[in-house]
């Protein structure tokens, strides 16, 4: 999880804080020595560690602060807020070209998840209602178009190409007429990287820029090559000029630096994340929510709005009839299990929830947890359509029949159905008000 020894050793320095009750100034040069070192352990920039570190040292001396009633409070209350500062204040959302076409231009260094990100990108604008197609300038690195293809096919998004033609600016320039003509609003051009920033790769981008306009130039890092990110973000900048960035594999660095470093060294703010393979794993970069998850106080409102988008009232209220009428079926009961799984799966769940500190959620065998959905999908599946209609049915030699087609031993089957079973009561009491809010808490602790 990203940012997880950071969140730990600042979990741990407000711990002794808040244990201590009244602090004095040394209390308070103790604690910062301990956060300037998990910043600069985490890969932040250096003089930003001590820009943070000094601003929040400041604050937190205060009079307010430590004659407060809950000092501890107070100081974490400063670096949540100067954490937010530093990470840009507040989310920065794509624009869009007021004329009605928008053209976005990635660039980045090669091995970032570039064209993968132009497919993410693609299924985020169209989940916001826009319609989008790809464009693939990349016409060096082999097989980089027919990657492009398998990603905008993922996506159900075209793509244009040019296999024939060697020039990029050619091929973004007929891109943006075609997309025009056809009646997309909006091409996402992905290009051509190169292990490192060179004249060449520079003065191609800026011929592809000249050509066609793009209403913002994003740039695609990598968060697990720490401040070498920041760094290819500084170079771009100043020779290309970009909008934003877009952090990928921000779900496999633990340290995180590279996010809370971009916008105070670069300026240009973070404007998604990348938190996964799956072509829907790209996110709206939120300060806010970051700081929160960092210090522990959890993402609400991440959690909500991604309950939202696997919500579907019609189907909410089919469950809430069935269930009056004692119909909720394993059918019904495996749906439910995909819903959490769609959601990003039990560990993204846990990260977001208020109170579940990083050493609880890692408690939780991710790993079990997933394989167990997959061993339930499989009992289920086995099972005749009246089996998984009427569970009751389920004598001793049909369970040994369900085993040997799903692989699974005999007591995971009764496992499942005692579970099943839990589940229809709890979910039977919960729909007793027909609430939304209820609904969204069915499959709690399952």
């Amino acid at each position: 999880m990203a940012f997880e020894g950071l969140s730990d050793k600042l979990q741990g320095v407000f711990k002794k804080l808040r244990g201590k009750g009244v602090l004095t100034e040394a209390d308070i040069d103790e604690a910062m020595r301990e956060v300037r070192l998990a910043l600069l352990e985490a890969d932040v920039n250096f003089k930003v560690v001590k820009e943070f570190v000094g601003a929040v040292k400041e604050k937190s001396l205060g009079s307010d602060v430590l004659a407060s009633l809950t000092p501890a409070q107070q100081v974490i209350k400063i670096v949540n807020s100067e954490l937010v500062s530093l990470m840009g204040g507040t989310s920065s959302k794509l624009t869009y070209s007021p004329r009605g076409f928008t053209v976005y231009l990635l660039v980045g260094l090669q091995g970032t998840g570039k064209t993968t990100t132009c497919g993410k990108l693609a299924g985020y604008l169209k989940r916001a209602g826009k319609k989008p197609m790809l464009c693939a300038c990349d016409i060096y690195r082999p097989a980089a178009i027919d990657q492009l293809e398998i990603v905008g096919k993922s996506v159900d998004t075209p793509v244009f190409t040019m296999r024939e033609c060697d020039r990029p600016e050619v091929i973004a320039r007929e891109a943006v007429k075609a997309a025009e003509i056809k009646g997309y609003d909006v091409l996402i051009v992905d290009t051509a990287g190169r292990l490192q920033i060179d004249e060449e790769l520079m003065d191609e981008l800026v011929r592809i820029k000249k050509e066609i306009k793009p209403h913002e130039i994003l740039l695609v890092v990598d968060a697990m090559t720490g401040q070498d990110a920041v760094s290819a973000a500084e170079g771009f900048n100043e020779k290309l000029g970009i909008d934003g960035i877009i952090m990928t594999k921000l779900d496999g660095d633990t340290r995180g630096g590279a996010a809370l470093s971009a916008k105070k060294v670069t300026g240009k703010p973070v404007k998604f994340i990348g938190v996964g393979e799956k072509t829907d794993a790209l996110e709206q970069f939120h300060p806010e929510r970051m700081a929160s998850r960092i210090l522990g106080m959890g993402d609400m409102l991440s959690l909500i709005e991604k309950a939202q988008e696997n919500y579907d009232d019609e189907k909410a209220a089919e469950l809430e009839r069935k269930l009056k009428k004692n119909e909720f079926t394993l059918d019904d009961f495996l749906e439910q299990m995909n819903q959490i799984r769609g959601m990003g799966g039990i560990g993204k769940l846990l990260d977001m929830i208020p109170g579940i500190s990083r050493k609880a959620a890692k408690d939780v065998n991710l790993d079990e947890s997933e394989k167990e959905f997959v061993q339930m999908e499989a009992i289920i599946l086995s099972m005749t359509r009246e089996e998984r209609k009427n569970p009751q049915i389920l004598n001793a030699s049909r369970r040994k029949r369900i085993a040997a087609g799903s692989g699974q031993p005999v007591n995971r089957i009764n496992s499942l159905v005692k579970k099943y079973e839990e589940a229809r009561k709890m979910m039977k009491q919960l729909t007793g008000g027909g609430g939304k809010f209820q609904r969204n808490r069915l499959f709690r602790g399952f």
